[in-house]
């Protein structure tokens, strides 16, 4: 009986080992919002290093999400307004992507190496969920994977407004890049 027990104990560990395999993490993935207009005499730049990720390796679906007010302005009143009047964090308090890698066939998670990399999914920010596409970078290496990737998107899009008083200092379309190491699953 006792042997039975140990068997059952050992199938059930290595069906969660098997489970967790191929899941990569980071709960510190950089995030960096830029909306600089041309000729605004500011930067209306941002950095959140709490964006949080889970990719399966084996599907390369991935799911983002971060926290709106975990992005950081060089100035406190930018920050305020970013979260009160434009991204209203109070009521849309985070941003989150899924999707998944499209052109996984030329990936190999597996195998350390940079790989190009397509990544079609869902972005929901301020309330709104809008289908995009971005091309990044994925480095394997030492058992980890770090994503690199930038795109931008119409403030518009997501019901984000610019009072005409500021429209000449803020973008219409906010450029963002990402930064994250992902270390498997535990």
């Amino acid at each position: 009986m006792q042997k039975q027990w140990m068997m059952m104990v050992v199938a059930m560990l290595m069906a969660v080992a098997s489970n967790a395999q191929g899941k990569f993490f980071t709960r510190d993935g950089k995030l960096k919002f830029d909306a600089t207009a041309p000729a605004s005499p500011d930067k209306i730049e941002a950095l959140s290093n709490s964006a949080t990720c889970v990719l399966d390796a084996a599907t390369g679906e991935m799911a983002w999400q971060v926290l709106i007010k975990g992005f950081k302005f060089e100035k406190a009143l930018m920050q305020e307004h970013f979260n009160e009047n434009y991204l209203e964090s109070d009521k849309f308090p985070k941003a989150t992507f899924k999707g998944k890698i499209t052109n996984l066939s030329e990936v190999n998670l597996t195998k350390d190496g940079t790989y190009n990399a397509v990544v079609t999914g869902k972005m929901n920010i301020h309330g709104v969920e809008k289908d995009i596409t971005a091309n990044g970078a994925i480095t394997v290496g030492g058992g980890n994977i770090r994503m690199n990737a930038g795109f931008s998107l119409l403030l518009s899009d997501y019901a984000i407004s610019i009072p005409s008083v500021v429209s000449g200092n803020i973008a219409k379309e906010a450029k963002v890049l990402i930064d994250a190491s992902l270390a498997p699953k535990q």
